[in-house]
């Protein structure tokens, strides 16, 4: 056995930043929430916990359903299927790029260099454009995790909204170009994205009985592990989070700001949702603390349209990607699309 004791100098540094980087982890915000709240107010501890347990334990069915099929995509290479959406016509392209948009198997940092290598394969920028904003908005991961927050009606209508604001940005896109705009899109050809995650590898043909090959299964385990704890931290996180807004924060203070009736409440929620890191797994439970609290439906859905397409993480990695113009048009899209989007829900 090792003599730990025997640690050199130059690993203290290394475990010294191990332990800040954990420190900051969603687990560890949890529990010193959790910590904070039974030493502050002991007498709404156990409602506190029992909140956030009860609806973590409420959503693990939709969880552990996203993670087989996340895992299961991305075992037999589905990616080929998003990449042929963007072969033949330009209006076809379109079409198949918003619908395949709301299927990827794609994470926000993937996204990046697979839409730098279609465009610098000289795909059209208006069915890239189609993808990029149906693409953050909905997965099946984000499908279920919004159905088990804020049920189908909040689920089905982010699918909805995701297809037609993707179909309204590539055809946008392609009328702009028809008059002489955007021709080169790109700043440079790159391979990875801001975040620093490398893009998908895409092969010629999904292999649908992945367990076939020690790979693949090992790609699944690896998927299935990874994407499991990852939406458990961020899930645990956002119902404590949740649960702390029920419990302290006044409803008449959530009412005022994006209550009401009217197109105020629902632009205010854009605009407040446009940078906010929280990603699609964190938002619908904190959307569904504020809808008790009296926010309105419609404030809710561009709230989450809104921080999907354009959250500070996304927009960083736009903007190393692409030309100021394209920068601006599709920030202009994402959050025009969500104020409309918020609209026509709350009228439905």
């Amino acid at each position: 056995m090792a003599d730990l004791s025997q640690n050199s100098p130059s690993q203290a540094p290394k475990s010294a930043g191990f332990s800040l980087t954990w420190l900051k982890t969603p687990w560890t915000l949890s529990v010193a929430i959790l910590i904070a709240v039974a030493l502050l107010d002991p007498g709404n501890f156990m409602s506190v916990l029992s909140f956030a347990a009860a609806a973590l334990v409420h959503t693990g069915q939709y969880i552990l359903f996203a993670v087989l099929l996340l895992s299961y995509l991305k075992a037999t290479g589905a990616e080929v299927m998003v990449a042929r959406a963007f072969e033949g016509r330009e209006t076809r392209m379109i079409f198949l790029a918003a619908l395949f948009g709301g299927l990827a198997p794609f994470c926000s940092c993937e996204v990046i260099p697979f839409i730098a290598g279609l465009l610098a394969l000289g795909a059209p920028l208006s069915a890239v454009m189609a993808f990029w904003l149906a693409s953050p908005l909905i997965d099946p991961p984000t499908l279920l995790i919004t159905a088990g927050a804020l049920g189908w009606d909040f689920a089905i209508g982010k699918a909805v909204i995701a297809v037609v604001l993707g179909l309204f940005g590539g055809f946008f896109i392609k009328t702009l170009m028809g008059h002489g705009a955007f021709s080169s899109p790109l700043k440079q050809a790159q391979s990875r994205s801001a975040c620093g995650c490398a893009g998908p590898r895409l092969e010629d043909k999904p292999h649908w009985r992945f367990w076939q090959q020690d790979a693949r299964r090992q790609t699944f385990r690896e998927e299935f592990v990874s994407n499991g704890l990852f939406l458990l931290k961020w899930l645990a996180l956002a119902y404590v989070l949740e649960a702390i807004l029920v419990n302290y924060v006044p409803a008449d203070l959530i009412a005022k700001a994006v209550g009401g009736e009217g197109v105020l409440p629902i632009a205010i929620a854009a605009l407040v949702g446009m940078p906010a890191y929280l990603n699609s797994y964190v938002a619908p439970p904190l959307l569904a603390g504020l809808l008790e609290q009296g926010m309105t439906p419609g404030a809710a859905m561009a709230f989450m349209v809104a921080g999907a397409v354009s959250s500070i993480p996304a927009m960083a990695a736009v903007w190393s990607l692409v030309k100021p113009q394209v920068f601006a048009t599709y920030l202009g899209l994402g959050v025009s699309g969500a104020i409309v989007s918020g609209i026509v829900f709350q009228m439905i």
